[in-house]
């Protein structure tokens, strides 16, 4: 059987998508910064398949690494790594940004990103195999109004994906990102701080994706033959043909 670490597996499209691999008998390391929530989904996913919490902040560099390079001998071997650990907050002109907002997408969406993968990555050199997923976001192919640093650390996320697939091909690696457009998840609630009804209005009015929908798509990417490797995917809810477009419509 194949192990899969997941990060920011405490909700939304992490949660979904150990919920999917566990049904394609795929043990799993989830991570994130809620034990609570790591303990309820280990209680449910430990019926199908193995599984093993780190509760970790990714911005926590020392404890990425020491966590990860001291995992049980069962879970040593990484098959699958899906860095979807990210964050958005504020939605400001970068005129009135909030700086301890622009640390914490730098640090989570990029740094943190960069963390999880420099422990993971020499286990899938001396395998010679892996694959990495690296959940991107539409925001790191287009730039929106007030979109300015967090997707700036989208644009980090797509760039390094790109580099970390040319550095890792000699090894046999497959290096992937999916990149969606609206998905209503904790994200708009933790954009605007915990104001629950400015977070609902950016999913009214249309059908957005779900979790499920993205977990559905990371688990045909990473059961796809050795041989093919899905590089760089976007994906859109119907009614969304770009950042800013969206018809409400439908």
């Amino acid at each position: 059987m194949k192990t899969a670490l997941i990060t920011g597996a405490t909700s939304g499209i992490g949660k979904s998508t150990a919920i999917e691999l566990a049904k394609h008998n795929i043990n799993l390391i989830l991570c994130g910064r809620r034990q609570d929530r790591l303990d309820t989904l280990q209680d449910e996913l430990s019926k199908k398949v193995q599984v093993h919490t780190l509760c970790f902040d990714v911005r926590d560099k020392d404890k990425v690494l020491s966590m990860i390079e001291n995992l049980p001998v069962e879970f040593s071997t990484i098959d699958i790594l899906i860095n979807n650990a990210g964050n958005a907050h504020g939605l400001d002109p970068i005129q009135t940004g909030n700086l301890d907002d622009w640390d914490a997408m730098i640090d989570i969406n990029v740094k943190g990103l960069l963390y999880v993968s420099k422990a993971v990555i020499p286990k899938m050199i001396t395998q010679q195999s892996g694959h990495i997923i690296n959940i991107g976001s539409i925001a790191g192919k287009e730039v929106y109004p007030n979109g300015n640093i967090y997707c700036a650390s989208k644009h980090a996320v797509d760039a390094i994906n790109k580099g970390m697939r040319m550095d890792l091909n000699s090894y046999g690696i497959r290096v992937g990102a999916i990149h969606p457009g609206l998905v209503e998840t904790e994200f708009s609630n933790v954009r605007f701080k915990g104001d629950d009804q400015k977070a609902d209005t950016v999913y009214k009015g249309f059908d957005p994706l779900t979790p499920e929908d993205i977990a559905d798509i990371i688990t045909f990417v990473v059961t796809r033959p050795y041989h093919v490797n899905i590089a760089d995917l976007i994906v859109f809810p119907t009614a969304q043909a770009g950042s800013t477009i969206v018809n409400k419509s439908l």
